[in-house]
């Protein structure tokens, strides 16, 4: 355990991984702007790390829809609460997203604002353009590696 944590702190202080987490930080920014700018919250007002707690509720739906919805496109979010919740929490009233996978494929700015809008014609069609945007995701997501392909 303790090798282990030394690996670990080892690799956190190389300047790859430094280049690496300032990229997550810089995608969780513009990816939280741009569902900002298509009608979500951002339950912070945005983010300084690597995800971001989204508010549904300006868009009429729940965490467990979007959830659905988004996993039905190939995009995976968690249904999530929001501080003061009046949706229970097997509903939820809002959605977690995140940046370190998509970075770890080589993503950056731009695909977050793809990622974004992608996101928002889900979510603004209640799941009736999934099918559509998993052909995109799939698009997209064939221009980058797997890790253990990188």
């Amino acid at each position: 355990m303790t090798a282990a944590k030394a690996v670990a702190f080892k690799e956190a202080l190389s300047d790859d991984y430094k280049a690496y987490i300032r990229q997550v930080v810089a995608n969780a920014k513009v990816l939280s702007g741009a569902l900002a700018d298509g009608g979500a919250r951002i339950v912070s007002g945005g983010t300084d790390n690597h995800l971001m707690l989204v508010d549904l509720s300006p868009l009429g739906i729940t965490g467990k829809e979007a959830e659905k919805w988004l996993d039905e496109a190939g995009i995976t979010v968690n249904k999530n609460g929001i501080p003061f919740d009046q949706k229970s929490p097997f509903i939820t009233s809002g959605i977690r997203v995140g940046t370190p996978a998509v970075t770890t494929r080589g993503m950056k700015e731009p695909e977050m604002r793809q990622i974004a809008s992608l996101i928002m014609e889900v979510l603004r069609t209640k799941g009736e353009a999934a099918a559509k945007v998993k052909a995109e995701v799939q698009k997209l997501t064939g221009r980058f590696g797997l890790p253990a392909d990188l």
